[in-house]
């Protein structure tokens, strides 16, 4: 070990090689039986030359000559030397995973294994690294659920070829706040939409793996969530975003004045002392538009109250639910920083992988976090 350890980079690699070839050709003798170089009844064929193969390993890129045998029965040797191989190099491998899932392109992946002594690393050599994580990763994604009394829902969107064309898939999740008062990631599924269908499936899933006690659930207004909500969590509080309420708002509003105006009444209404004061302070904003601005007026009237749910809450816990901001600060922004350098995934299997990759990482931070996230002791609303 000490003489191999005096060796550089390239000569650990020759050693490497030899090493192998050696063990390899032990193993072919053996295969073949008693005096393989010789015609004998005891001979269960011959050798046949080598045949050259590269192999990525610790050491370096070494290539090696693997023996070859013909002129016998049953399965064709193949060296066991070289699935030993196979797995020295896992931890090569699963660092490139590792690369992959904080971000990092091929390009840089392959600079970074050249130091390594890794001459080259295509995109499929990435692949096949990155689906090392897939059983761990499933594991994770599977794993059973508890007591959860607030839910917040999101999706964003990732570029994905589907059938032979570039789709949007959605990418739905999904974080909770549980006993612990910590945040946990709950779950991840991707969807090629927002479609009740598979808002519906990803809540079951949850509630499979022993989801319980929702109380109160978190989100932006989407028909197929709102349907797929109500099916499964119909005994929940809605909570309808009044980042997104306000946003929508502004959309609705007839010229630039009011567009500038708007967000600002709003937030007057989200920020009110308790729901009675909410409600008269929405019913004064509606009537304000009742004749400069009808459409806005209506919007309001029908949509504005979906925000006012979290008053039902303990004033300390309102800050933190009255939007799916948790969300999007934490979790899509991380994703969107991780998945804009592959910018179209190959598949759903790659788009899962990296994002749940990138979730687990956050769900762990979270349950390691010293401060509450939520304290259950300020239950008086």
């Amino acid at each position: 070990m000490e003489q191999l350890i005096e060796h550089g980079p390239g000569e650990m690699a020759s050693v490497f090689a030899r090493a192998f070839e050696l063990a390899m050709q032990i193993e072919r003798e053996r295969f073949l039986g008693a005096g393989h170089y010789e015609r004998t009844p005891e001979r269960h064929g011959y050798a046949n030359g080598y045949k050259p193969k590269r192999i990525d390993t610790p050491a370096g890129t070494v290539n090696v000559q693997v023996p070859k045998t013909a002129g016998h029965d049953g399965e064709p040797f193949y060296p066991q030397s070289l699935e030993r191989g196979r797995r020295s190099v896992r931890s090569v491998m699963l660092a490139v995973a590792e690369m992959y899932v904080k971000g990092v392109s091929t390009r840089d992946a392959e600079a970074v294994m050249r130091e390594f002594g890794i001459e080259s690393l295509s995109s499929s050599q990435v692949s096949r690294a990155a689906k090392l994580l897939d059983d761990e990763l499933e594991a994770w994604r599977n794993r059973p659920l508890g007591q959860v009394k607030y839910l917040i829902l999101d999706a964003r969107y990732e570029k994905m070829r589907h059938g032979g064309v570039v789709r949007d898939a959605a990418v739905l999740s999904a974080i909770g706040i549980g006993p612990d008062e910590r945040r946990r990631v709950l779950g991840v599924s991707v969807a090629l939409s927002e479609a009740e269908v598979h808002w519906r499936s990803f809540l079951e899933s949850l509630v499979a793996r022993g989801l319980r006690g929702v109380e109160f659930v978190v989100s932006d207004d989407h028909s197929g969530l709102r349907a797929a909500r109500r099916a499964v969590l119909g005994g929940a509080t809605w909570q309808r975003c009044q980042f997104h309420l306000a946003r929508n708002a502004i959309h609705h509003a007839p010229n630039a004045e009011i567009r500038k105006r708007i967000g600002k009444q709003l937030k007057s209404i989200w920020t009110a002392d308790d729901l009675p004061k909410a409600e008269t302070a929405l019913a004064e904003l509606v009537a304000s538009y009742r004749t400069s601005a009808p459409n806005l007026a209506a919007w309001l009237e029908k949509n504005a109250p979906e925000g006012l749910a979290v008053f039902t809450l303990p004033e300390q816990h309102r800050r933190r639910l009255r939007t799916s901001n948790p969300m999007e600060r934490s979790v899509q922004q991380e994703l969107k920083r991780r998945t804009v350098k592959v910018r179209v995934f190959p598949s759903d299997e790659a788009l899962l992988r990296l994002v749940t990759a990138v979730l687990v990482e956050i769900d762990e931070k979270w349950a390691s976090d010293t401060k509450a996230y939520i304290k259950w002791e300020c239950q008086e609303a």
